[in-house]
């Protein structure tokens, strides 16, 4: 099972959250679970005005034997308006544009996608159970 919580957060005060959301898959081969602005595909959804958030931002996966990754996918244009960084435990790492990460079973992390251009963050949290 991967479990996601979502806060948006906007404003130069960092505490100031604008929403939560939740959702979680089984850990079967082929589930899928979405970040982005498309409600219509994505299973945690940001304000549609919050443009430095793709349509389909974040891409969660479960592969064959169960575990899971997340991919940045690309969107429509050439460079992002927004960063990406992996937290698991002590170890962070920004994710690249188009990158795709492991997420090691029995762990818990974040995920923030930071605007470049504003204060707006949208943090991802997991945990992927054994």
């Amino acid at each position: 099972m991967l479990e996601l919580t979502m806060a948006t957060v906007s404003g130069a005060d960092e505490g100031a959250t604008a929403g939560m959301l939740m959702a979680d898959a089984p850990s079967e081969p082929g589930a899928v679970l979405r970040v982005g602005r498309d409600r219509a595909v994505c299973r945690l959804a940001t304000p549609q005005d919050w443009l430095f958030v793709s349509r389909v931002h974040l891409e969660f996966v479960c592969g064959q034997d169960g575990a899971w990754q997340v991919t940045w996918l690309r969107g429509s244009q050439p460079d992002p308006s927004s960063e990406v960084r992996l937290t698991v435990g002590e170890y962070a790492q920004p994710l690249g544009y188009g990158g795709t990460a492991p997420l090691p079973r029995g762990t818990n992390g974040e995920l923030v996608i930071r605007d470049r251009t504003g204060p707006r963050t949208v943090n991802v949290g997991f945990y992927h159970e054994v």
